[in-house]
């Protein structure tokens, strides 16, 4: 996304078009993709996605996987890329220097990079740790997502051209972290969006133990990764956990979509809870959630609820339930943008009647996880949730992802985790 105002031509926000790379430094040989008119402005602005639409023509005949350079209509150089005609991302872009095209040394670096920031967010690096190493766009490898739990390393692979790469791609990560093991977890649709086939397993060293425990703030989980939902756990709201926690002051809880109980458990070990009511509809990431809590002593004040989220907020407002603090984390309900108006009223019906649901003067953690909600279509979801549930609700704090997903000021697609926390009167 670029801001409308101050609009510069393409040609004034590059230098000249310098003489053309040695491409021999490059893994393949090197064709040109070209923009049609008026279309190059996001990849200057350093946008990584070259969708087949801003397409005008190609130089060449590169096939999938290969290097490419992509060029405004007019030749002015932009970036280098790795091509692939079967997806809608026709070009994925990767290096703004033409000085620095896409070599082995590139892909070392760029891991080296993204490993290099975690070890500075998290000093100890101990091996109870779980947190993401390689988080795509964010960190210049569009495509690829590297999360470490433990000894372990859970590797995604959504790029047709980078999975072509992985040799190089694991070899770093092998050197650098020295893993006990390697596995892959795929994407559902990738075959369709990629032309990638893929299945989950193990790619390198030793397969991972069911269940692998890791430690966060205090609070032991075991978690499937091979099973498990995205990679086992989800990294991006340790934070806010914790966060949440902090509110809690020992009363009654409901965990709204707990998975395994990440919010639970530490409204329970952190925040002294009385009691946390945690509700998801698969019985899997139920088990899981009882076994943690087991795990850290806290298991006689956690009850589960197997139930459909709408359903069971639904029956608990007929019953006339009330809790301190309620936690609402949906799964994903707008995967494309043909999909945010069905998404916005799904999240209207959940936020209304987990707003009913709370004391006056309790506390409300409400997430959402759809990349294509933005801030403000969700604050404004929520003041019409509030309005029907004649609830005042007054927003404390606006959160997001942890700091080991950060987001890209070039990529805003990369933002797209909400966390927001309210008082309810």
């Amino acid at each position: 996304m670029v801001r409308k105002n101050n609009i510069v031509r393409d040609s004034q926000m590059v230098p000249m078009l310098s003489k053309m790379t040695d491409v021999s430094k490059t893994d393949t040989a090197v064709a040109r993709v070209v923009l049609k008119p008026r279309k190059a402005l996001p990849f200057f602005s350093r946008h990584p996605w070259v969708f087949q639409g801003a397409i005008g023509r190609i130089e060449g005949e590169p096939v999938a996987g290969d290097v490419v350079a992509l060029h405004a209509h007019d030749g002015v150089f932009i970036a280098w890329g790795l091509f692939n005609p079967a997806s809608n991302i026709g070009v994925r872009l990767y290096s703004w220097d033409e000085a620095v095209p896409l070599t082995d040394e590139f892909w070392r670096q760029r891991i080296d990079d993204a490993v290099g920031l975690r070890r500075v967010l998290f000093p100890t690096f101990d091996q109870k740790l779980a947190c993401r190493l390689v988080y795509s766009e964010a960190d210049g490898l569009s495509g690829l997502t590297v999360d470490r739990y433990g000894d372990w390393l859970l590797v995604q692979l959504t790029s047709f051209a980078l999975a072509q790469r992985k040799e190089i791609l694991l070899e770093r990560l092998r050197e650098t972290l020295g893993p006990r093991g390697i596995w892959l977890r795929t994407e559902k649709g990738i075959r369709a969006a990629e032309g990638l086939e893929l299945a989950d397993g193990l790619l390198w060293g030793e397969a991972p133990p069911r269940p692998l425990f890791i430690e966060e703030h205090g609070v032991r989980y075991g978690v499937d990764v091979a099973e498990g939902q995205k990679t086992g756990f989800f990294l991006d709201q340790r934070d806010n956990r914790r966060r949440a926690a902090e509110f809690v002051r020992s009363g009654r809880v409901l965990d709204v979509c707990c998975y395994t109980g990440g919010f639970s458990l530490n409204c329970l070990v952190n925040g002294g809870a009385a009691e946390v009511v945690a509700v998801d509809a698969s019985e899997a990431a139920l088990t899981q959630a009882r076994s943690n809590a087991e795990l850290n002593g806290v298991a006689d004040r956690l009850t589960t609820v197997k139930q459909d989220a709408f359903k069971a907020l639904e029956e608990m407002e007929a019953r006339g339930e009330r809790f301190d603090t309620v936690v609402l984390d949906p799964p994903k309900l707008a995967r494309n943008r043909q999909g945010i108006d069905a998404a916005l009223r799904g999240y209207y019906s959940l936020n209304r009647f987990a707003l009913g649901l709370i004391r006056p003067g309790g506390f409300f953690v409400t997430c959402s996880c759809s990349g294509h909600i933005s801030h403000e279509m969700f604050v404004d979801m929520l003041g019409q949730a509030a309005l029907h549930a004649n609830r005042r609700l007054q927003l404390l704090e606006v959160r997001g992802s942890s700091a080991d997903h950060p987001s890209s000021v070039h990529c805003l697609e990369t933002d797209y985790l909400k966390c927001y926390l309210g008082h309810v009167f």
